[in-house]
């Protein structure tokens, strides 16, 4: 497959019911899951088939739809009633990334607002899970481009540090971090991507090389002990991850790894910048604190495949994000443009403008 000419979406709307790229088995086969009902799309997300925070945000938003596809009654307040109910289940798949909560709010909301009969709500519902997904891959574009205006005015092509997979595969498609790398090689101005592996799920090796590689832009692969090294070696020159929660003072949640990399970046005087939708921005949480962090099963750290890589007796602690603290960050990356991270609310006041 080739991605110049291929795009990679990974969730589709497709003769009434959804596709999702089965992420858990990239980069060896390419495959598609069927979802048709919403206990599925729970599942699909839960188990990481799909993943990246607006990836998330678009499948649930679908996910709220086929769930008001399955609610047999024509009175209206007992549908939003068992709606409620879809939408609680939705809510429980990941506690971190915040566009999940943001899409099912959104699509209550255009439930209860919306008149007529429950056909009607029901069709209003898939038209806005469906412009949910277009307005994510419009919002990839333009963080892509505003990336531009932030990189270091060098003659020299720039290489470009990057952790997890903020990619194509994690939205609508083009990506947020990612998104970025592609705007710099679009315009000739990329030399490399180094891309950490992210242990544990490998979000770096299996995802980001595999779509790097797709459309020719050149990648190296590192541990994520590695990043320090490569920085001091003066082989990085900017540093742009995703996020799956940006509190309202700027702290992020991010892949797990990210906080030590900004802490190396800010040691090594490299721009550590953060690509997210506004979405992204939970403006109720002042703090990175009051973020929830998502434990995984710790299988995910004690083998790889069916190999078991650790003795018997040892415990384990599988945080799936940690918090990078706003004065870690150069600057966030938004649809809107690029700000600091004190002044987000500057952003906010930019989108309802």
């Amino acid at each position: 497959m080739n991605s110049s000419t291929n795009q990679v979406y990974p969730v589709i709307w497709h003769n009434n019911s959804v596709s999702l790229i089965d992420q858990t088995r990239l980069p060896n086969e390419y495959a598609f899951v069927e979802i048709h009902r919403c206990s599925d799309m729970a599942q699909a997300i839960k188990t990481m088939i799909v993943r990246g925070a607006p990836a998330i945000g678009v499948a649930a938003a679908y996910g709220m739809y086929l769930g008001a596809r399955e609610i047999e009654t024509s009175d209206r307040n007992q549908f939003l009633n068992q709606l409620d109910k879809v939408a609680q289940l939705l809510r429980t798949t990941r506690p971190t990334a915040v566009n999940l909560f943001w899409a099912i709010s959104r699509m209550l909301k255009t439930a209860y607002e919306t008149f007529g009969t429950v056909e009607d709500i029901k069709q209003t519902l898939l038209n806005t899970a469906r412009s949910i997904n277009a307005e994510d891959l419009q919002t990839c574009y333009a963080i892509g481009d505003n990336g531009l205006k932030v990189l270091p005015q060098t003659p020299e092509k720039l290489t470009i540090l990057t952790h997890c997979n903020a990619g194509a595969l994690a939205t609508a498609g083009y990506g947020t971090a990612l998104g970025v790398v592609r705007s710099v090689f679009r315009e000739g101005r990329l030399a490399r991507v180094f891309a950490d592996e992210t242990r544990p799920r490998l979000q770096g090796a299996k995802l980001t090389a595999w779509e790097c590689v797709q459309e020719g832009i050149p990648v190296t692969l590192i541990t994520d002990s590695m990043a320090a090294h490569c920085m001091k070696e003066g082989l990085i020159d900017i540093v742009v991850v995703g996020a799956d929660r940006i509190a309202a003072n700027g702290d992020t949640a991010n892949k797990i790894g990210t906080y030590s990399l900004a802490l190396v970046a800010k040691a090594h005087n490299i721009p550590f910048y953060v690509a997210a939708p506004l979405s992204t921005v939970d403006f109720s949480l002042s703090h990175g604190n009051e973020i929830p962090i998502e434990e995984r099963n710790p299988e995910e750290i004690y083998q790889i495949g069916d190999t078991i890589i650790t003795p018997t007796g040892a415990e384990f602690y599988n945080p799936a994000f940690d918090v990078t603290p706003a004065q870690l960050i150069t600057g966030i990356i938004t649809e809107n443009g690029v700000f600091a991270p004190g002044e987000l609310t500057k952003s906010r006041i930019k989108q309802f403008a």
